[in-house]
């Protein structure tokens, strides 16, 4: 089994078929929307492939170590918004091809009009530890 970050931007990948942001959404299709996600992740629960997934406000900080007692924290630069991580998903699969499914399923969440959104994921491995050579 290998882990997966399924990553859903607010905006993003090649030209977006949706441009509307949720904040724009009717109620009832955000209501539908997060039903989707929530459907999805039970479903990978019955299996044993979900391990983890939030949604993320986009709001953040920055912040990095600049010396004892000196932590720098700014807000800003960020990326443009099309960049920011909207939620993440982890799962636990067989192959690159179950997760390749996976996310292309959970990029048909409704939307507006309750039209799948068709939305990009990234799908990105973990790294695992180096394995040791035993002599």
């Amino acid at each position: 089994m290998t882990k997966y970050l399924l990553l859903k931007h607010y905006r993003g990948g090649p030209a977006p078929l949706c441009d509307t942001q949720m904040d724009q959404w009717a109620p009832e299709e955000v209501s539908a929307h997060l039903q989707y996600m929530g459907d999805f992740a039970a479903r990978l629960e019955g299996t044993g492939e979900f391990v983890d997934g939030q949604a993320l406000s986009p709001e953040g900080t920055f912040v990095r170590y600049d010396g004892e007692g000196r932590a720098p924290v700014t807000d800003g630069p960020f990326a443009e918004t099309k960049d920011l991580i909207a939620g993440w998903m982890v799962i636990d699969v067989e192959s690159y091809d179950r997760a390749l499914e996976l996310a292309a399923e959970l990029s048909a969440a409704p939307g507006p009009r309750g039209e799948p959104l068709r939305e990009w994921l990234e799908v990105r491995p973990f790294l695992s530890a180096p394995s040791t050579i035993a002599e």
